[in-house]
C-alpha cells in the first residue's frame, strides 16, 4: 500500500473489492451525493428503494440526498432510527425489518444505508435476512464507517453478552464515501474514526503510519490528505476481504486492538457519552502494543510511539481515560471471553512484532492477560 499522496485533488477515487460473483466498487471523493444517486439509479433502474438513516444524519443531509435521488427518478421511503450504539439492538432490528416490509421492499429492490457504522451494520443485517436477502448500498457518513464498517460485508447487532455477536456476512452492492459529509462531524467523532485509519498502518504498512504521524492534522482539516487516508484504508481492507471474506484467516488482523475495545464497550454498556467505538479502539491499539512489549514481541520504542501518536491526535490510550472507569481486571478479562475470536474458550489476540508487523496470536493464556490488565490499571 503506497503511502504517497498520489490521488489528484478533487478527483473521484474508485477502489474495487474483488469478490468472485459479489464484486463491487468503493467511490471516494468530496460532494458525491448526487453522483451517488446517479450510480444507484444506474445500478438498479426501476427498483423501489428504502433510505435508512438516523435522526442526526437526516437533519443534516437527508433533504439534500433525497433531492439527488428524486432527480434520478428514485423515490425512496425514508426510515429513521435513533442515533447511537443503542440502536444496534434486537428491538430496533425487528422494527427496521417490519418497516422495510411495510414499504414493500422486494428481493430485487434496494435498501440504502445512509449514516455511520450503527446505521450500516443494522441496515446490512436487516437486508441480509429480509426475504432471505435483498440488495443494499452503503453511503457512509462518518470517517469510521467510510474506512471500516461500510466495506467487507460484516453486518450485525449487539447483545448484552457482547458486541456484534448476532449478524451475517452480506456484501453491499456499492459503497459511496462522500468525504465532504465528514465536515459536519464533531471533533470527537472524527478523531474516533481516525483510530481505524491509523490501524491500517499498524497492521502491515509502516510507511502509512509514518505518513499519518506527519499528516493527521491535515486529514482532520479536510483536503486531499483526507481523501488519500480514506482511499489507503479502503484499499487495505478491500485487499484483505478479497483474500478472506469470512474471517477464516488473516481478515482477523483487522481486529487489531478490538478484543480490548469490545470488552471496554461492553463494560461501559455501549454508552457513547462515556466511550465511542473509535475511542475504545484507540485504547485497544495502545494496549495491544504494550501487551506485545510485555510479552517480549516488540520494542518499547514502538509501543511508546503508538501511544504518543494517539495522544497527539487527542485520542485516549490508557484504561484510566475511560470516563467512569474501565472496570477491574477480572471484569475486563471476563468481557473478553465473549469476543468472536475466542475458540473453545481460549483467547485469540492480534499482537505485533513492531509497527506494521501485526500477527494473529491464538491461545494467549488468560493469566497473562489478567496480569497485564492489572499492571495497566495500576500504572
Amino acid at each position: 500500500m503506497n503511502a504517497n499522496l498520489s490521488e489528484k485533488a478533487g478527483a473521484r477515487i474508485i477502489v474495487p473489492v474483488a469478490l468472485e460473483g459479489r464484486a463491487y466498487d468503493i467511490h471516494i471523493g468530496r460532494h458525491q451525493l448526487c453522483e451517488a444517486a446517479a450510480l444507484i439509479a444506474a445500478f438498479a433502474p426501476g427498483a423501489k428503494a428504502a433510505l435508512v438513516t438516523d435522526t442526526s444524519v437526516a437533519g443534516l443531509h437527508g433533504a439534500a440526498f433525497e433531492a439527488c435521488l428524486h432527480q434520478e427518478g428514485i423515490t425512496a421511503t425514508r426510515i429513521t432510527i435513533p442515533p447511537g450504539e443503542g440502536s444496534k439492538s434486537y428491538a430496533q432490528f425487528i422494527a427496521l425489518c417490519d418497516a422495510l416490509l411495510s414499504a414493500k421492499i422486494e428481493r430485487n429492490d434496494l435498501v440504502i444505508a445512509f449514516g455511520g457504522g450503527v446505521v450500516g451494520d443494522l441496515t446490512g443485517f436487516a437486508a441480509a435476512v429480509l426475504r432471505r436477502g435483498v440488495r443494499f448500498v452503503q453511503v457512509p457518513t462518518t470517517l469510521l464507517a467510510q474506512v471500516d464498517s461500510s466495506v467487507g460485508g460484516k453486518t450485525g447487532i449487539n447483545s448484552p453478552h457482547g458486541k456484534n455477536l448476532i449478524g451475517a456476512f452480506h456484501q453491499p452492492a456499492l459503497v459511496i464515501a462522500d468525504t465532504a459529509l465528514l465536515d459536519t462531524l464533531s471533533e470527537r467523532e472524527f478523531k474516533a474514526g481516525y483510530a481505524e485509519v491509523v490501524k491500517y498502518g499498524l497492521i502491515d504498512n509502516p510507511d502509512f503510519f509514518d505518513w499519518c504521524e506527519s499528516n493527521w492534522s491535515r486529514v482532520i482539516a479536510g483536503g486531499p490528505e483526507r481523501d488519500h487516508a480514506v482511499a489507503v484504508s479502503c484499499r487495505a481492507k478491500a485487499a484483505i476481504v478479497a483474500r478472506d471474506e469470512r474471517e477464516e484467516g488473516d481478515r482477523a488482523l483487522l481486529n487489531l486492538g478490538h478484543t480490548f475495545a469490545h470488552a471496554l464497550e461492553r463494560l461501559t454498556h455501549y454508552d457513547s457519552s462515556r466511550l465511542v467505538h473509535g475511542e475504545a479502539v484507540a485504547i485497544g491499539l495502545a494496549l495491544a502494543f504494550r501487551f506485545s512489549q510485555r510479552l517480549g514481541l516488540c520494542s518499547g520504542q514502538d509501543a511508546i510511539r503508538v501511544s504518543r501518536h494517539l495522544d497527539h491526535v487527542g485520542l485516549p490510550s490508557r484504561l484510566q481515560q475511560v470516563p467512569g472507569g474501565a472496570g477491574s481486571a477480572d471484569q475486563i478479562v471476563e468481557a473478553m471471553t465473549q469476543d468472536k475470536k475466542v475458540k473453545r474458550g481460549v483467547l485469540t489476540f492480534i499482537l505485533a512484532r513492531g509497527i506494521g508487523k501485526s500477527f494473529i496470536a491464538p491461545g494467549v493464556a488468560a493469566d497473562e492477560v489478567h496480569g497485564f490488565i492489572e499492571a495497566e490499571l495500576a500504572a
